[in-house]
């Protein structure tokens, strides 16, 4: 077997630990159906991961890096910015249909962790990174638009994210019609009011356009236009 380097090592073991943990459940798959999924021996796996709670750590952090790309892709600054918040929320929640069992595996974690002695950190750690993960978005949208927000960073990633984990697992009980246009509508509303636009002015305000003078920004069109709903694509 051709030797890898650890940490292309370690992404292949945390992968065949999500596969399997998707289709087998957390507390059914153990660290030989892990390595037998990634097709190494199990003393490769120990040897990347010291314990348990460091692997069930990296599949963590990786399964919320899988609709993070997906997010960061989707909330390219568009017309305005409620159009490019409806596209991040448009784009998580189609990931969440295509692939409803890895979103499924992330409550298994973390009723596994507050159940298993030792492990409670894990679910605190995943809440945590699910918090640190939207205030990056947040931060990232601000510095590419130019809005302020009407609250700290920090209060508002806590906000979404606890939204978020609510409506995705409503979905998974649901089904994706659970989340239809109007309530998508509304989440991306009521993120809008704890944001002010370019001067001041509400959401809609349209994006920044480089090629124009920013003296001229105060021009462009706005107001109730700028918020009309959109169907989803």
């Amino acid at each position: 077997m051709a030797r890898k380097p650890s940490a292309e090592r370690r992404r292949q073991l945390t992968e065949a630990a999500i596969r399997a943990m998707t289709r087998d459940g957390v507390a059914r798959t153990t660290t030989r159906s892990i390595a037998a999924e990634a097709g190494v021996s199990l003393s490769v796996l120990h040897y990347c991961f010291d314990s348990k709670q460091v692997l069930l750590e990296s599949v963590i952090e990786t399964i919320t890096g899988h609709y993070i790309q997906v997010v960061k892709a989707a909330i390219r600054p568009r017309g305005t910015l409620r159009e490019t918040i409806r596209a991040g929320f448009r784009a998580y929640w189609d990931h969440v249909a295509a692939h409803p069992g890895e979103h499924m595996l992330t409550y298994e974690l973390t009723q596994y962790a507050l159940r298993q002695p030792g492990f409670e950190h894990l679910a605190r750690r995943q809440y945590e990174l699910y918090a640190d993960t939207y205030t990056e978005l947040i931060e990232q949208l601000r510095a590419a638009m130019g809005f302020e927000l009407r609250v700290p960073a920090p209060s508002l990633a806590r906000y979404l994210a606890a939204m978020t984990d609510g409506v995705t697992l409503s979905v998974l009980v649901l089904g994706h019609d659970a989340v239809p246009a109007d309530v998508l509508d509304m989440i991306t509303d009521h993120v809008g009011d704890h944001v002010t636009g370019l001067g001041g002015d509400p959401a809609g305000t349209p994006a920044p356009d480089p090629a124009r003078d920013p003296g001229d920004r105060g021009s462009s069109p706005g107001g109730p236009a700028a918020l009309t709903s959109r169907t989803p694509g």
